[in-house]
């Protein structure tokens, strides 16, 4: 049985839909939720938190609906907001001491240590949160999640600002957390979910357009993926007419990389797909016109 269901989701501010008719179902793994910004992922991420009531729809965790019965689910939840504050004359160790507290964890001080090593911060256990780079604070962030080892883990856009190390250190632990609980994953990043993602929720205008496997969906793009040599001046026309997903300079002009499902020129060469190339032809189509 699917553990986490969400059905025909819909949340309207005034005669605005942000989200609807969103529908999909996921159990242990990392879901990514993928669009570009305002596509309604954070909305999504505030109902499955139960911050916010859905205007119709249904959200259910382990089969009870907890749009109606939010504390089935509130017990089993890990959240971390794009915005994660700390208290920064705090220690690592006392910060989530107090979060074990406020939250009526009792004899958590093994459960800590646990958690600071998983996050890499065992050495760091003693060092004020103000202190912190924006790494390290993302990765208490996730400590603090899993104090109470919960079912369900939802992060909303981790890794914005993070350099790439951090970036590739944190996408690591997300997935080696995903193996025995779901972990909902938003962001606007492609590469965030492409390695990390074992499935991928793709929103765009309030309205789910596919779940699927990111193999899955680099399939749908194959064959719509072309590489064009063209001349500094051509490449305005190049961008306006075609889906052009990356171009770099080459000593002959600049290699236009072009998602569209028929070639653009005849001197275009088809390459492999990359999961950025198809979340471009999903969205947009593939072709401009």
């Amino acid at each position: 049985m699917e553990k986490l269901v969400v059905d025909g989701l819909g949340k309207r501010y005034g005669d605005t839909w942000a989200l609807r008719d969103v529908t999909f179902s996921c159990t242990e793994g990392v879901v990514g939720l993928l669009g570009p910004n305002g596509a309604g992922k954070s909305t999504l991420m505030r109902i499955l938190t139960t911050f916010q009531q859905p205007t119709e729809g249904s959200v259910h965790w382990n089969g009870v609906n907890v749009t109606s019965e939010p504390d089935a689910i509130r017990t089993e939840l890990g959240y971390l907001p794009q915005e994660f504050g700390v208290y920064p004359n705090l220690t690592a160790e006392e910060f989530l001491e107090y979060l074990a507290g406020i939250r009526g964890i009792a004899d958590a001080e093994d459960r800590i240590s646990e958690l600071l090593e998983l996050v890499n911060l065992e050495d760091d256990y003693d060092r004020a949160l103000g202190g912190f780079s924006g790494g390290m604070k993302q990765r208490i962030g996730i400590a603090q999640c899993l104090l109470a080892d919960p079912g369900l883990l939802v992060v909303d856009e981790p890794t914005v600002g993070l350099d790439p190390e951090e970036r590739v250190r944190f996408r690591n632990l997300l997935s080696e957390l995903a193996e025995d609980r779901i972990v909902v994953l938003s962001t606007h990043i492609v590469s965030d979910i492409e390695e990390a993602a074992t499935e991928i929720a793709l929103l765009s205008g309030g309205k789910l357009l596919l779940q699927d496997r990111p193999a899955a969906l680099l399939d749908r793009a194959t064959g719509a993926v072309w590489e064009w040599n063209v001349s500094d001046s051509e490449l305005p026309a190049v961008k306006r007419d075609h889906t052009v997903s990356g171009a770099r300079r080459t000593r002959d002009g600049v290699l236009a990389r072009i998602v569209s499902k028929e070639a653009p020129s005849p001197d275009a060469k088809q390459v492999e797909p990359t999961l950025e190339d198809a979340y471009l032809q999903i969205t947009n189509g593939g072709d401009r016109t």
